[in-house]
């Protein structure tokens, strides 16, 4: 905890804060001057000078004491911790840190790390926003700030945190990639892919940059150059292993034996997500050579080491996913179901992921009056907020309670936070996001004009195509056949519920109806959305938007039958699922 000897006059009373006169200031300051390296006293000289009101040098002896801290071994151990995914022992060594000390910038900072990890959003805010409260120029508190801030998708906020940092340091490279961050969420691919090109050319030894270029060129169909910036990437030994699986993204990228050779080897060598990486890669590798057997154990080692990373209580998550479901009666739609925002504009598109969603938002996103945006997380922010209301923190009701609250008004919030999101003045547009599928009822009593359409897969072709991609984030049931059957039985509950609340409310769609008679799908489709049928819909390869997900070189392509039954391919591999999806 830095350093202390006998002569030091910092005591409980300085590391408190309280009770400090100016002589005691002035005593602190002899002590840091005779000591700069000792942390402990800067803090303590920093909370003296915040008590006096002197923000500004107070301000200025954090920066100090954390300057003095870079050393110190506990600090550097934490790091080591929490970088390697040793959360709880991070906790522990942090615990008793801040018990004793608990304005030590460096430690709050960490401390934000690990709740930003484990999904405690509204904790690692607080760590943050202390941190910057204590030290505004202590540049990672504002960076993970900034970070989370755009996994929350508040991207108003993300984007001034971001330009805030700017105007401080323009020439920082995690701030510029913070930027790019938020231009990709937003649809600013250009401006994305124009920020890391320039750190490529600046840094050309960070495979984060390459990276970060690959999924931009990817992102807008450039395939060549993702391919090119990627082996940049596979070439810098710290961004080899997720090269590898990032071109294995790249659903028609063939390795070669000597790439085959190099993951094996890799993947010997590495531990945690290097290791589901190349696992992965490996059985994307396989797979697209028909080597059913090696594919399936590469994918089933992949899916280990990505399933140790996460914490999923399978049990507690279909509970909770079937109560949010279930908690909206018909009798409630029947009674305020005309209450919300009259928009007509959203078209959710919903289901599991890897089940056709893509395809049929390029189907769509080809209409002359559609707009395609992105997978968006505002009906889910909604959605837990109105479960939290009026609990504890940290706690939510078992379902959501519309009772007493404005639906318009939450409607309109969401319309008014996808506007970010739109480039064009065209009447609808896409929401994609597949988790949509657990608020239908909240999306037709908040809009009830919107449309929904439920894409559904065989269901052991979602699990096996599920099985085998390894998710950028979330999806948190999809690193084990059982569990990702379990998940695909409640959802195939959680819509047979609605069919029963919201008679007509949602539109069904079978991927493998659309792939057979494609033609005959896209009209029936289209004839639900009241327009009318556009031939362009049929050549969605053509259309050049965006594309983030998984799927985005498959559709890019004519719809083809030949990958519609390749799960069949591995038999009794798939027996956890088929055992689940029969009990």
């Amino acid at each position: 905890m830095g350093q202390d000897t006998e002569e030091s006059i910092v005591d409980a009373k300085q590391l408190n804060g309280q009770g400090i006169t100016a002589s005691e200031v002035h005593r602190l300051q002899i002590e840091v001057a005779r000591e700069p390296g000792n942390a402990v006293a800067w803090r303590a000289l920093a909370r003296a000078l915040r008590n006096q009101g002197k923000r500004v040098p107070a301000s200025a002896a954090f920066a100090r004491s954390i300057t003095a801290s870079f050393s110190d071994p506990e600090l550097t151990m934490i790091e080591k911790l929490i970088q390697s995914g040793n959360l709880a022992e991070a906790i522990r060594l942090l615990d008793g840190r801040l018990a004793s000390d608990n304005d030590d910038v460096i430690a709050l900072r960490q401390a934000g790390d690990i709740a930003a990890r484990s999904g405690r959003a509204v904790d690692a805010e607080r760590y943050y926003r202390r941190c910057i409260d204590f030290c505004p120029s202590y540049m990672p508190a504002r960076h993970g700030l900034s970070r989370l801030l755009l996994r929350q998708a508040r991207l108003a906020e993300a984007s001034n945190e971001t330009e805030r940092m700017l105007a401080v340091a323009p020439t920082d490279p995690i701030v510029r990639t913070l930027k790019a961050a938020v231009a990709a969420s937003v649809g600013n691919h250009a401006d994305a892919g124009a920020l890391y090109e320039g750190l490529t050319a600046e840094l050309p030894g960070q495979a984060a940059f390459w990276l970060g270029l690959g999924h931009s060129h990817r992102t807008v169909g450039r395939t060549s150059k993702a391919v090119s910036a990627y082996r940049r990437a596979l070439d810098i030994p710290a961004g080899a292993a997720e090269a590898c699986w990032s071109l294995s993204n790249l659903k028609t990228y063939q390795f070669d034996d000597a790439d085959v050779d190099r993951m094996i080897r890799l993947a010997s060598e590495a531990d945690g997500m290097g290791m589901a990486y190349l696992h992965f890669a490996l059985g994307q590798a396989f797979d697209r050579r028909g080597d059913a057997e090696r594919a399936f154990d590469h994918f089933a080692r992949g899916n280990a080491a990505k399933r140790e990373t996460i914490s999923y209580d399978a049990d507690s998550a279909e509970e909770r996913m079937l109560h949010w479901t279930t908690s909206v009666s018909a009798e409630t739609v029947g009674v305020r179901g005309g209450e919300g925002d009259p928009s007509s504009a959203p078209i959710f598109i919903v289901g599991l992921p890897r089940s056709g969603s893509t395809l049929v938002e390029q189907i769509l996103g080809s209409h002359s009056l559609i707009e395609s945006t992105a997978e968006l997380p505002y009906m889910d922010k909604i959605a837990s907020r109105l479960a939290r209301r009026g609990t504890a923190p940290g706690q939510e009701r078992t379902g959501l309670d519309v009772d007493g609250v404005d639906l318009a008004l939450l409607g309109r919030e969401y319309l008014s936070a996808s506007r970010a999101h739109r480039k064009t003045a065209k009447p609808f547009f896409i929401d994609k996001l597949p988790g949509n599928f657990a608020h239908a009822a909240l999306i037709k009593l908040i809009l009830p004009n919107a449309r929904i359409i439920d894409v559904r897969r065989h269901p052991l072709a979602t699990a096996w195509s599920v099985f085998k991609q390894l998710f950028a984030h979330g999806q948190p049931f999809a690193y084990d056949l059982t569990e990702i059957a379990r998940w695909y039985r409640s959802y195939a509950v959680a819509m047979t519920h609605f069919d029963t609340v919201l008679p007509g409310g949602i539109f069904h769609l079978r991927y493998e109806h659309l792939v057979n008679e494609p033609e005959v799908q896209v009209r029936r489709l289209l004839e639900h959305l009241r327009l009318a049928f556009e031939p362009a819909c049929l050549r969605h390869y053509e259309n050049g938007n965006a594309v983030r997900t998984p799927s985005s070189e498959q559709v890019r392509q004519p719809i083809f039958r030949h990958g519609l039954d390749d799960w069949r391919r591995y038999g009794l591999h798939l027996q956890p699922a088929v055992e689940t999806l029969e009990a």
